[in-house]
């Protein structure tokens, strides 16, 4: 159900509909980093008490350690409900993808990212047997004859252990990354959209199938198997610049690919 009702609030936005953040820059850590300068605002028996409760807090959506910070500084008088919001509007404007991270692998894998592409352009079918008699699923989107496979991952620290949320890492951060594009078939189609997603951006890599089929970073996923997968990190995400593409541009790339 949760996933649900996110996907139905984000599945189809397109990317341009988001406007550029232009404030100050936030994300978890950071975050993190604020609220202990708020912390130390604090008297020290309500330090020892915050300290005490977030010990043994226990969370359930959307109650979590956040939130009861948060509430207890305006509480206790150490914050202004002007500089909760103030922390609020940046955080949420640097992690506009955040909620991307709470997608079920499956759902953000293989509904969200075909019903987003289709948001951006409607150009972008839904294969069918009607468009394609030989149709048997094993590619995810038609454009005028062409059969294109989407792949999507999200970029996550590799360092740290956690659920995905809390992994998650903005486009620009330093620290190591990975993202996995798994599953992928080679000769069924005849393009491939590789989605990549940050908590502030997404980037879109379009491959023909032999661009694909002969990149240095693909590789066997299963040993011996006759699926592949790519492995993006912020060692080689440079090397797929060549292929990036502005969303609008997404279909005139494709065209121009298997001409």
């Amino acid at each position: 159900m949760k996933n649900e009702k996110l996907l139905k609030k984000i599945g189809g936005i397109p990317t341009r509909y988001y406007p550029i953040f232009k404030g100050a820059k936030m994300d978890i850590d950071e975050l993190d980093q604020h609220l202990l300068s708020w912390t130390k605002r604090l008297k020290q028996e309500n330090q020892n008490l915050l300290n005490a409760a977030l010990s043994s807090i226990k969370s359930a959506f959307p109650f979590n350690e956040y939130e009861h910070r948060i509430a207890f500084f305006l509480n206790r008088g150490v914050i202004s409900f002007d500089e909760y919001k103030k922390l609020r509007d940046n955080y949420v404007g640097s992690n506009q993808y955040l909620e991307l991270y709470g997608l079920a692998p499956r759902v953000f894998g293989d509904i969200w990212c075909k019903e987003h592409l289709i948001g951006i352009d409607q150009r972008f079918k839904e294969p069918s047997k009607k468009l394609d008699p030989k149709y048997d699923g094993e590619y995810d989107l038609w454009l005028n004859g062409i059969k294109i496979e989407v792949k999507a991952g999200r970029a996550t620290k590799t360092k740290e252990r956690g659920a995905v949320t809390s992994k998650a890492i903005p486009y620009k951060s330093e620290k190591p990354f990975w993202i996995n594009m798994q599953q992928i078939k080679l000769d069924i189609c005849d393009v491939f959209i590789l989605i990549g997603v940050w908590t502030d951006r997404i980037c879109y890599w379009v491959l023909s199938n032999d661009e694909v089929k002969n990149h240095s970073e693909i590789s066997h996923q299963h040993r011996g198997g006759i699926e592949y997968q790519i492995g993006i990190t912020e060692r080689n995400v440079r090397e797929f610049d060549k292929y990036l593409v502005e969303p609008t541009k997404l279909v005139d790339t494709i065209l121009e690919k298997v001409k």
